[in-house]
């Protein structure tokens, strides 16, 4: 994983940015890494060169995501959807995270705050307890921070970086 731009953003979205890293960087067997909002819109990823991609994606008015950080965005943002709406028909209290194991991999999805998502694609190798436990980690030390301002400076920044535009 390149490292993001964080030139101009608040300490907030820059410690993010760096958990982040970390995340990716340390835990064996973690591919791909999306955090989304409540909205379904990715806020942040592990995949720096796809932000265009995802932004293309986005704005594109027929056909699916492109790039790993928009189809990852997606699946979490529609596992996210249909976890609460299962939790609601049972009527068994907030979702707290979502695990699946899939023959070449696994997908893993877990509340921060505010509806918003941490969503992680790991590799059919990784070990999953382990990956859960960092998750849990990251969205004990983000779900804090994560407020609306700093979700729509990270909206901003995705966007800014995937246009080229100076900020």
């Amino acid at each position: 994983m390149t490292a993001p731009s964080t030139f101009g953003l608040s300490s907030e979205a820059r410690n993010l940015h760096w958990l982040l890293t970390n995340l990716v960087e340390e835990v064996p067997g973690i591919l791909s890494v999306a955090v989304v909002s409540s909205d379904g819109l990715l806020l942040l990823s592990s995949d720096d060169d796809r932000h265009s991609e995802a932004r293309d994606a986005r704005s594109a008015p027929r056909g699916g995501p492109r790039g790993s950080a928009a189809d990852l965005a997606t699946v979490v943002s529609g596992i996210g959807s249909l976890t609460v709406g299962a939790s609601k028909l049972m009527d068994s209290g907030p979702v707290k995270h979502t695990m699946v194991a899939m023959d070449e991999g696994s997908l893993f999805v877990m509340s921060i705050s505010d509806g918003s998502l941490l969503g992680v694609h790991g590799a059919a190798e990784c070990d999953m307890s382990v990956v859960a436990y960092h998750m849990a980690l990251f969205v004990g030390r983000a779900g804090h921070v994560l407020t609306p301002e700093l979700r729509s400076e990270l909206r901003q920044n995705l966007e800014t970086e995937s246009t080229g535009s100076p900020r």
